[in-house]
């Protein structure tokens, strides 16, 4: 039975797991990393704003994992996706035998982490609700949402089933049989949303009112489809209803100035944004606060497979190089910096024959 939850990191994502679990009478120990988290939820509880309720977790927080007193049941891995393997290895000696990590982190975090972890013990879960730390030990909800949990095999046992169940404070938890296609899924949203959100320094909502930004978007995501493919991954509906394989451009929406379906497409992620309309990106949040993106994880991942398979990625490579401009303060992020992005890989495509 799983009485002791270990989360490692403790930002919007983790901290809105700790206070759901602490709600629902869980022992959660949050791994911050940080010093002056670690302090003010010592001090003072997390204090979470989760919709229109306001809670004060009374939940135990220590810098890393040889602080935390005893062995865990269970280990949620909410870092950034570049912080995942570090956080997991710090953790393995402090989890029992036969405890389950589940990862949160967005890009291919389950495929990396094999190398160090059995493939039995290992869970992803894909996270589609927003949050976001709004000052050390004081996190916001910005959009309602819950987990999809599965194995990269597939495989379903009675200690996931308990697992679904524990976790049902946070959200609706789905099960998947499909994760690596679902992990695929959210990859596409992820290398256009949040990369789109550091280059343009703008919320959801605003920035996907312009049209330039959605087909940005599209394009972003058709070239993560055409990779998908390749890797021979059966993409899964995005929280069951944004159809990747649908959203990817055809060959001739690209070369034709409009269409009905083009159209469709674009109102699919004007209701995204207004959706998600107050979700800002993770990777902008982390160069505000002086660390490193990890877009690399993201678009990154993207440039390197597509040229594993001679895949052509101008999109990703361009919105990989910005991110990384942003951070070096090499590039003012803002939308006319990403109007000028997206002139410049019109050109791109134009010398590939991509588009019109």
């Amino acid at each position: 039975m799983i009485s002791k939850v270990m989360i490692a990191g403790c930002g919007g994502v983790g901290g809105v797991a700790s206070a759901r679990l602490w709600q629902a009478g869980l022992n959660v120990t949050a791994v911050t990393n940080n010093e002056s988290i670690t302090r003010q939820i010592v001090d003072d509880g997390l204090r979470a704003q989760l919709g229109d309720e306001f809670v004060r977790a009374e939940i135990d927080a220590v810098n890393t994992p040889s602080e935390a007193d005893g062995t865990f049941d269970l280990l949620l891995v909410a870092t950034p996706p570049d912080g995942a393997q570090a956080a997991v290895e710090a953790a393995l000696p402090h989890l029992k035998t036969d405890a389950r990590i589940v990862t949160f982190p967005n890009g291919l975090i389950e495929e990396r982490l094999q190398a160090i972890v059995d493939e039995d013990r290992l869970l992803g879960g894909i996270v589609s609700y927003g949050a976001s730390m709004v000052e050390p030990g004081r996190i916001r909800q910005t959009a309602v949402g819950g987990v999809t949990l599965g194995r990269l095999d597939g495989q379903t046992d009675d200690q996931i089933l308990e697992i679904q169940k524990l976790l049902a404070p946070i959200g609706e938890i789905h099960l998947s049989e499909n994760l690596r296609g679902a992990r695929w899924s959210k990859l596409a949203i992820n290398c256009a949303i949040s990369s789109i959100g550091t280059v343009g320094n703008d919320r959801l909502g605003a920035l996907m009112r312009h049209r330039f930004v959605r087909r940005l978007a599209l394009e972003t995501m058709t070239e993560v489809v055409a990779v998908a493919k390749a890797e021979g991954v059966q993409l899964e509906k995005v929280s069951g209803t944004l159809d990747l394989d649908w959203l990817a451009l055809s060959d001739d929406e690209r070369l034709r100035a409009g269409s009905t379906s083009l159209l469709a497409k674009h109102t699919v992620l004007l209701a995204v944004g207004t959706k998600y309309r107050n979700m800002r990106s993770s990777m902008l949040r982390a160069i505000e606060r002086g660390r490193k993106p990890p877009v690399d994880f993201l678009n990154g991942e993207i440039v390197d497979r597509a040229t594993k398979h001679g895949i052509q990625a101008p999109i990703n490579q361009a919105l990989k190089d910005a991110v990384w401009s942003v951070s070096d303060q090499e590039l003012h992020n803002s939308i006319t910096s990403l109007k000028a992005m997206f002139e410049e890989s019109r050109d791109t495509l134009r010398e590939l024959d991509m588009v019109a």
